[in-house]
C-alpha cells in the first residue's frame, strides 16, 4: 500500500486544516506574510532563502507545498519558471488569485506532494522546499525520492526549514522546555488542535493538524539514500516565524530568540545535487 493510501485519513486532516488556513493567511491581516509588500514589488523571501537560493533567472522551478504561492511568485519575479503545487484546493484558488492581481505569472497544481512527479510533467532545473513543509509529511525517504524524481540531472534542491531539535521543544509558562521526541513514528503523528493561525485574524473550523518531527540525520540520509549529494548545510538561529512567543523580530523578515534565552539552532538549510 502507497504512502498516499494508507495516510490518507492524516492528509485529509492537514487538508481541512490548512484549506482554513489559506484563507485566513491570505487576507494576511497581520502582516506576517507582507502581501501588500509584494503588491508594492518588495521581495518577500526572507534573508535565508532569499540570499542562499542564488540567481534564478531563467530556470525552470518546481515549488513543492506551495502554500498560497507567495514565495512561488517571489521566484516568478526573479526570473523563474515556477510551477507550484499544494494539496488543498483552497490554496491553489488563492495562489492564482493573487497571480492575477499582481501580474507575476506561475502555474499551480492542485495535488498531494507525493503525487508531484507524475503531475509536473518535464523535470525541472531546481526544487524549492522552504518553511513548514516536511513536519507535515509521514515518509521522509518518500519525498526524498520525489525530490529526486522531479529534478532535471545537474538540478538541485533548495530546502530551508524549522530545525528538527527545535521543533522538539515548547514555550510553557514563559519557559522553553523539550516536550516532544526527537523522532515521530511514522504511523503515531502528533496531533494538535488550535483555535486560530499564526497569520491572520479568524477562526479555523477545522482544528485539528497531525505532525511529524524528522530528525537532521534522517531528512540528510534519505536524501543522500535517493542519489543526491548534499553540497550545502546551515544551522541558523533565526525563523521567519515565532515558533514560542517569547521570539521578537529581527531583520530580513526573521524573529530570533530574545537575549535571555541561550541559542540554540531554530532552522535549517541546505542544497542537494543530482548527478549530471
Amino acid at each position: 500500500m502507497s504512502v498516499t493510501e494508507s495516510h490518507a485519513r492524516h492528509f485529509e486532516i492537514n487538508r481541512l486544516n490548512w484549506s482554513d488556513r489559506a484563507a485566513l493567511h491570505r487576507a494576511d491581516t497581520s502582516g506576517m506574510y507582507g502581501i501588500d509588500d509584494f503588491r508594492n514589488g518588495v521581495d518577500v523571501l526572507s534573508a535565508i532563502d532569499g540570499d542562499e537560493i542564488g540567481d534564478v533567472s531563467g530556470l525552470s522551478v518546481l515549488h513543492l507545498q506551495c502554500h498560497f504561492g507567495l514565495d512561488t511568485l517571489a521566484l516568478a519575479r526573479r526570473g523563474a519558471h515556477v510551477t507550484g503545487i499544494d494539496f488543498s484546493s483552497v490554496a491553489i484558488a488563492e495562489a492564482r488569485r493573487l497571480s492575477e492581481e499582481t501580474g507575476v505569472a506561475a502555474d499551480f497544481i492542485e495535488a498531494n506532494v507525493y503525487d508531484a512527479p507524475d503531475r509536473i510533467g518535464a523535470p525541472v532545473d531546481l526544487v524549492y522546499v522552504t518553511w513548514g513543509t516536511i513536519c507535515w509529511l509521514p515518509d521522509i525517504i518518500g519525498w526524498a525520492e520525489v525530490v529526486a524524481r522531479c529534478l532535471k540531472p545537474g538540478g538541485h534542491l533548495y530546502f530551508a526549514d524549522c530545525h528538527p531539535v527545535a521543533a522538539c521543544f515548547e514555550e510553557i509558562d514563559g519557559i522553553i522546555r523539550p516536550t516532544y521526541a526527537w523522532r515521530t513514528p511514522i504511523d503515531a503523528p502528533l496531533s494538535f488542535e488550535e483555535d486560530t493561525s499564526y497569520a491572520g485574524t479568524g477562526t479555523l473550523t477545522h482544528k485539528q493538524s497531525v505532525e511529524w518531527i524528522h530528525p537532521l540525520s534522517d531528512l540528510v540520509s534519505a536524501l543522500m539514500q535517493a542519489g543526491l549529494s548534499l553540497t550545502m548545510l546551515h544551522e541558523h538561529d533565526y525563523l521567519p516565524w515565532p515558533l514560542f512567543p517569547c521570539m521578537e523580530r529581527a531583520p530580513g523578515r526573521l524573529f530570533r530568540l530574545p537575549d535571555c534565552v541561550p541559542p540554540f539552532p531554530l532552522s535549517i538549510s541546505l542544497k542537494a545535487a543530482k548527478p549530471a
